[in-house]
């Protein structure tokens, strides 16, 4: 049952190469299919979060990540009345275009590219699934929908959004491509809007869990986060076995479920008002509001302390920064080598619908495309050194 303002896949804006429907799934259902058997997906495995691989096993990565994004934006999709598969489409996608190394490989690789119109991952997931995977005789690309297209370009510079513009297919209803609701200032879909708070629900929660399992931030740490030290505190209170020194991992895992619980909450008690506020009926409605699926003015400022706690105590951490330093440095040296020495990327790996770009912009696309371990095993055969091992 979804509301007016849903995305309705009956209604789709369609794809960049039109094809008939499915006879046993919805045209986002396909979308959902067509991501989770790509390449790129799988690769997420292997891709840091924040703790590279082969630090631990039960770090998130991409993957992780992605499915936890899915989890949490179904469940409210559901609540909302909004289509369920288009935002696990979106959020098991958002992160395809992610270099290895997490952030540290996209800032390096930024670097590089900044006389050739720089890297920004968001814009890769796009590249990724209009170009760079390659599984069907007719076309490169996935030929996702436009609704799954849009919800994965979550930011785009105006420059971005012509170039985007310039290369889209002309749609039946003329309202243009991906990239016009960022010079139209325009809204994407209610489902693109709640995975980006999917997305900020699911890293704020599960960055401190690894944070305090690597042993650099610890629970008691964490207890300085009002939003988390309330939790915590409720939880000790109805059930005081957890203050024992040999339950602190529950205690941990409890705090971190009510957090997600009261912000899940949170987001949908927000947006109904919203939605109610405005008056909306339709998708039309959506596009030109105001942001629609939001957290409430207290959540927001509670999330952006703990964000801030994290970036101080985790992302900032010596030990996070060393490594994060030292994964720049193969990213970039990489880049550097390839752009020298062309031949030396595998050849199956550069996809023939690129050959007419700048070389630097492939390079960048083979860079960004790697996992974490491959990453270092070709900078290893490169430069005859080992790095993060």
């Amino acid at each position: 049952m979804l509301a007016p303002y849903a995305c309705d896949p009956a209604h789709s804006r369609g794809r960049r190469y039109p094809q008939s429907p499915a006879p046993t799934r919805t045209e986002f259902q396909r979308d959902r299919d067509r991501i989770v058997h790509s390449g790129a997906f799988r690769r997420l495995v292997y891709k840091t979060q924040v703790f590279l691989n082969h630090e631990g096993d039960l770090f998130r990565t991409r993957m992780t990540h992605s499915l936890e994004v899915a989890q949490l934006g179904r469940s409210m999709a559901r609540t909302l009345g909004l289509n369920e598969d288009l935002v696990e489409a979106i959020a098991l996608a958002h992160d395809l275009g992610h270099t290895p190394f997490g952030h540290a490989g996209q800032d390096a690789l930024h670097d590089c590219m900044r006389d050739w119109g720089g890297f920004e991952h968001n814009m890769q997931s796009l590249r990724v699934v209009d170009h760079l995977e390659q599984r069907y005789p007719d076309y490169d690309g996935l030929n996702l929908c436009f609704e799954t297209r849009e919800g994965i370009l979550k930011h785009c510079s105006a420059v971005n959004a012509h170039a985007l513009e310039a290369q889209e297919p002309r749609y039946a209803d003329g309202q243009g491509g991906v990239g016009a609701r960022f010079l139209m200032r325009q809204q994407p879909s209610l489902e693109a809007q709640l995975c980006n708070l999917a997305d900020e629900i699911a890293y704020n929660a599960h960055d401190i869990d690894d944070g305090v399992r690597s042993g650099l931030i610890t629970l008691d740490a964490v207890r300085e986060v009002p939003l988390f030290a309330r939790f915590c505190d409720d939880a000790l209170r109805e059930q005081p076995m957890l203050g024992a020194s040999t339950n602190r991992k529950r205690w941990l895992y409890e705090a971190i479920r009510r957090i997600l619980s009261a912000q899940v909450y949170d987001v949908i008690e927000a947006s109904r008002a919203g939605i109610a506020a405005h008056n909306i009926r339709d998708l039309a409605g959506v596009r030109s509001a105001s942001p629609l699926v939001v957290f409430s003015a207290s959540m927001v400022e509670e999330a952006r302390v703990l964000k801030a706690f994290l970036l101080r105590a985790l992302y900032r951490h010596p030990q996070v920064v060393e490594k994060m330093e030292a994964a720049r440095a193969v990213v970039s040296e990489l880049f550097a080598l390839y752009a020298d020495a062309p031949d030396q990327m595998a050849p199956f790996n550069v996809v023939d619908c690129i050959a007419q770009q700048p070389l630097q912009r492939r390079v960048a696309d083979y860079v960004a495309g790697m996992t974490d371990r491959f990453a270092l095993r070709e900078h290893e055969r490169m430069t005859g050194r080992r790095i993060l091992v």
